[in-house]
């Protein structure tokens, strides 16, 4: 069983920045791919960013330049540098990996969401 637990979700004003983490754990053989997804009520999940085992990222085009998306594998962690937020920006965000457990199974997971609000 593997669990993740986001982190640094709050109140940020317009052009501010949040650095978001998920962490995650329990029987972990190896992580393939992390990334973060953002929902507002009555809309689909979206793609936010994502990275690879070998570190090639993928952004939505709405974020690229302003958010980063890092991973640091010795921690089982993957961040989301988030800058210059916008109010449309508000959402919950979620991180999404791809882990093989030590059993072989590969899973698909998601932490339990952090929520961002941008606002004055």
């Amino acid at each position: 069983q593997v669990q993740l637990v986001e982190s640094g979700g709050g109140l940020v004003q317009p052009g501010g920045s949040l650095r978001l983490s998920c962490a995650a754990s329990g029987s972990i053989f190896g992580i393939n791919a992390m990334g973060w997804y953002r929902q507002v009520p009555g809309k689909q999940r979206e793609l936010v960013a994502a990275i690879t085992s070998v570190g090639r990222t993928n952004y939505a085009d709405s974020v690229k330049v302003r958010f980063t998306i890092s991973r640091d594998n010795a921690k089982n962690t993957v961040y989301l540098q988030m800058n210059s937020l916008k109010p449309e920006e508000t959402a919950v965000y979620y991180c999404n990996e791809i882990i093989t457990e030590r059993t072989m199974g590969r899973y698909e997971y998601w932490g339990q969401g952090t929520q961002v609000t941008v606002s004055s």
